[in-house]
């Protein structure tokens, strides 16, 4: 098979992954698994570039007995895209909008287009495309169309499979054909056809005109009312229907195992009334929220969604959704939130003061705040984020994906989960509640610990019983999550041995020997089998030097990876999480994959050293450490935190790199160089020795270097002296942390702080401390870091407080005292360092709350008018701190700020430098920030309060940032 697949590398122009380099082992083990809870290896991955590259898959796969599992996001809950074949990425070279008709309402696009991305292309034409799933940010159509995905407002906007209205798609002769409606006469003229495409044709038309198959699917089937029914092969679409013969609809939900998408035309609707409200109505049951769901939609909302307890709790200490439980009052049991829209926002309150007054008159309900505005994504984002929530739970007691895809009829949806909740409690279970209450379909996740025999038979037990409540409800095992290789075996339980006969018929018609996806919805293996925790983990000890108990251990928070893909949205829908993704599209540079891939080597290295594996190293190298998947990331699977763990004891084992040396110890280096500033910067900027300098330590040729200071800002700050006549005032003492970076290569930056301060009527003091540690942890010499914070809490702990705050200028420096000192002091100091953390402020957030308090006044400041344009840092953004710096630099009157919708810089402290992460560094620049730069007008400041930030702009856009100090020292009236 080996040399076989090593002819099928040569003969593919996309990439192909499959022996047992580093690099291959490392994509192979990313795919092994989606967000479900299933894992195996898969023979080999590959990234075809176009439809040639897919003919020679599908041809080989044919000859070698092999199944091509076609993948886009990997946002499967089932299993889809898992198993011992070729997964076949499709998402990374088919991403076209080929053609937008936007007065007969279509588009056509390829299968690795993202829903969001492709409906931010279609605003401008007032359509969109209606199915949204919570991972709309990520999920594409060709997985869309295969799941038959649906989403929030499908009681409105429907399913995929009424708005596919042509999928052009290759068979298993590697033959193209387009499937569409067709009237009789074409219908007949597919019949006549003696190609691969006419046989599929006359053996299906031959099953659906059969009496006896066409009365199996009409009573094993769900009632047609229930609009979430997608268990097996979509048969009761295709017969009695009414409509035109047409194979999209059963193409829609077959889970890739009938052919391979590479192409689609998509029904659009028009854009949704503009003003949108969220009434939110509070229970005090769960029970209660699902007869308060039936009286909503008596009103025709666009949505009817539920988020119980369970959920909500999982927020309150959450970094990014606890600032989302604004609208949340006392401690309700389960929210519902009904979605509401109008031309004006009086007909959005019309109509949920409609919904209100009922509820109240027949007692559902007690509170019922209506969220209006953009803030209703602040609410949506909580319901959307559920599956990545949950996965916070301690312990290996998790929510699992199991019956979390039943429907049934609405009205039925009480009576449903009480029989259910019976079931559960039967067998000692609790479980997590929330989604589509408005179509049926409550995402329902039992907490099963899986790595046990015990919870294994129960698993496969909950799954038993629940099909036979499904079938009492005459509802659907499936509602959109699909099959797969999760429910593939009980869907004869459901609906009918006959029935299922003929799914396995349909399948043998279109795809014979199994190239496509085999083992899905068919023949699927026991549903207990290829788990992806087959062991319990509670006795593997593994040392670290950071403090990972507040998440069990370093494994236990590479475990809280659900798979759900967060960190695969792109550019366009915003965020940080994950710049390197974001760049080169491919699997291994997701958080995902990093997670999961140290998970993997962590359970089952045989290793005393359990992180020496170069395979970890590959998928970690592209990791920025931008820190944007410690809070975007729902389970908050700190990626920086962990790779700077593991880079340590790599270094252990194989010996730490001259550029790692160098870098982690660039403070010594400049610190050297600041006593011979003019020399130092001369060679630095040589046209012949410069690119020496950059030879020998790794660094691009194209990337300047910073240059030192003619002082150090401590120096400096030593010899200033108050002005004549300048009297303290009752403001703060502060205390100003000079950090590495300020001190010694943007001193001018530290200087334009000291004196606004100081104008301000600050006294600066200057502590002793030594440097904050960054280049240590950026570089993983976490060790060197730790020394480094017991020093400073040390030096620091008895100086700070409320009134004596530390202030900081380099977010990456100060904010160090917030995120890693209190996981990395020694125990002993971990008080210390949590209260030190609490009086650590950056300056942009200081000033922001001396200006609310009142202790900064807007007549200090110019009122010339002045545009900024702000660019915040990684960190900041971690830490929701952007805001604070657009409030000061909208502070002068006049001041107009604009947040640059930027992720991450590229830059990312010496990954920028170093010549292999160049142009991955570039990519992510000119993703979004770079060109923004250069597109704006001179007279337009730019700000940027990080120094890699501003180093990356004067480099890729050749302009000069401003830290937002300097801009208002600029426009502080003397």
């Amino acid at each position: 098979m080996q040399d076989g697949l090593a002819k099928l590398a040569g003969a593919l122009k996309g990439a192909f992954y499959y022996n047992s380099s580093a690099e291959h082992q490392t994509l192979l083990r990313a795919y092994s698994t989606d967000a479900s809870v299933y894992q195996e290896r898969p023979l080999a991955v590959a990234v075809p570039m176009n439809g040639e590259d897919l003919k020679t898959l599908i041809a080989f796969a044919s000859a070698h007995g092999v199944t091509l599992i076609p993948r886009t996001a990997g946002t499967s809950l089932a299993g889809q895209v898992v198993g011992r074949g070729i997964v076949v990425d499709v998402s990374k070279h088919f991403n076209g909008i080929l053609e937008v008709n936007a007065q007969e309402h279509w588009v056509r696009v390829q299968p690795g287009v993202v829903r969001d991305d492709l409906n931010a292309h279609l605003r401008p034409y007032g359509v969109m495309f209606g199915p949204e799933t919570s991972t709309a940010n990520r999920a594409m159509v060709g997985g869309m169309v295969g799941n038959n995905s649906s989403g929030l407002h499908s009681i409105v906007w429907g399913d995929t499979r009424s708005h596919l209205l042509e999928a052009t798609v290759l068979l298993d002769d590697g033959s193209e054909v387009v499937f569409r409606a067709l009237d009789d006469a074409t219908l007949f003229d597919k019949l006549t056809l003696s190609t691969r495409e006419g046989d599929i044709y006359r053996r299906m038309n031959d099953l659906l005109s059969d009496a006896d198959n066409r009365e199996a699917i009409k009573t094993g089937y769900p009632k047609p009312t229930l609009t979430r029914r997608n268990t097996g092969y979509a048969l009761d679409m295709m017969v009695d229907t009414g409509q035109p013969f047409n194979f999209c609809k059963l193409l829609a939900g077959s889970e890739g195992t009938l052919g391979i998408l590479t192409g689609a035309k998509l029904n659009l609707i028009p854009l949704p009334p503009s003003e949108v409200g969220l009434l939110c109505i509070h229970c005090s049951t769960l029970i209660e929220s699902l007869h308060a769901n039936i009286v909503a939609l008596r009103h025709h909302p666009e949505a009817s969604e539920l988020v119980d307890k369970y959920i909500m709790d999982f927020t309150k200490e959450h970094p990014t959704y606890r600032y989302n439980r604004f609208f949340i009052e006392g401690d309700p049991a389960a929210l519902l939130m009904v979605e509401f829209r109008g031309d004006t926002i009086d007909e959005v309150q019309q109509k949920a003061a409609a919904l209100k007054a009922e509820l109240m008159a027949v007692g559902l309900g007690y509170a019922y705040p209506l969220i209006t505005g953009p803030e209703t994504n602040l609410v949506w984002d909580v319901r959307k984020a559920g599956l990545g929530l949950i996965r916070n739970l301690p312990g290996d007691t998790q929510p699992v994906n199991l019956i979390e895809d039943c429907a049934v009829p609405p009205e039925n949806l009480p009576a449903y989960i009480e029989d259910l909740q019976q079931i559960l409690s039967h067998h000692g279970l609790d479980a997590s509640y929330y989604a589509h209450a408005g179509a049926g379909e409550l995402h329902v996740e039992p907490l099963i610990n899986l790595k046990t025999d015990e919870g294994k038979r129960v698993f496969r037990a909950v799954l038993a019983d629940t099909t036979q409540l499904v079938k009492k409800y005459n509802g659907s095992l499936s509602g959109e999550h699909g099959d797969g290789r999760l429910r593939g075996e009980f869907i004869g339980a459901v609906l009918g041995e006959a029935v299922y006969g003929l799914l396995k018929e349909v399948k043998m018609i279109f795809d014979p020997k199994g190239v496509f996806n085999a083992n899905k919805i068919v023949d699927a293996p026991p549903m207990d089998k290829f788990l992806r925790y087959e062991q319990d983990t509670s006795a593997i000890k593994i040392d670290t030097v950071f403090d990972f108990r507040k998440q069990e251990s370093i494994l236990r928070l590479s475990e809280k990876c659900s798979g759900s893909g967060d960190c695969r949205k792109t550019h366009i829908s915003g965020g940080t999480m994950c710049p390197s993704y974001m760049a080169t599209r491919e699997e291994k540079d997701t958080t995902r994959a990093r997670a999961n891939i140290l998970r993997q080597f962590l359970t089952t290295s045989t290793k005393a050293n359990r992180f020496d594996h170069p395979e970890i190293k590959e998928v970690m190298d592209l990791c920025l450490s931008c820190k944007g998947c410690k809070t975007e990331c729902p389970s908050g699977v700190d990626v920086a935190k962990m790779k700077a763990e593991f880079l340590q004891h790599y270094y252990d084992a194989n010996g730490t790199p001259f550029r790692t040396w160098v870098i982690a110890n660039f403070t010594k280096s400049q610190q050297l160089a600041s006593y011979f500033p003019k020399l130092y910067n001369a060679t630095i900027s040589s046209r012949i020795l410069s690119p020496l300098v950059k030879q020998v330590l790794g660094f691009a040729k194209n990337r300047s270097l910073p240059k030192v200071g003619r002082t150090t800002l401590r120096k400096w700050i030593e010899k200033q002296q108050p002005p004549s006549g300048w009297q303290p005032t009752q403001k703060k003492q502060v205390y100003l942390f000079c950090d590495e970076f300020t001190e010694y290569n943007d001193v001018s930056i530290g200087q334009a702080t000291y004196r606004l301060l100081t104008a301000l009527g600050y006294q600066v003091e200057l502590a002793r401390h030594v440097e904050s540690g960054r280049t240590y942890l950026s570089k993983g010499l976490v060790r060197k870091a730790k020394a480094i914070a017991n020093t400073n809490v040390n030096y620091l702990k008895d100086l700070i407080t409320t009134n004596t705050p530390l202030i900081g200028i380099e977010p990456s420096a100060i904010l160090t005292f917030r995120d890693e000192y209190p996981d990395l002091v020694d125990k002993e100091l971990q008080k210390d360092a949590y209260q030190l953390a609490k009086h650590t402020l950056l300056i942009d957030e200081f000033l922001a709350m001396e200006m609310e308090a009142g202790h900064i006044v807007e007549s200090m400041f110019s009122d010339v008018p002045r545009q900024v344009k702000l660019h915040g840092h990684c960190y900041q953004k971690a830490f929701h701190l952007v805001e604070h710096t657009a409030k000061i630099l909208a502070f002068p009157k006049g001041y107009e700020v604009t947040v640059i919708p930027s992720g991450c810089c590229g830059m990312a402290g010496s990954f920028g430098y170093e010549k292999e992460h160049y142009d991955v560094s570039m990519k992510v620049g000119e993703l979004i920030l770079l060109p923004t730069v250069r597109s704006t007008p001179d007279e337009v400041l730019i700000a940027a309060p990080g120094t890699s930030c501003r180093h990356q702009i004067k480099d890729g856009a050749q302009r000069t940032a401003y830290h937002p100090v300097e801009i208002l020292w600029e426009a502080l009236r003397r």
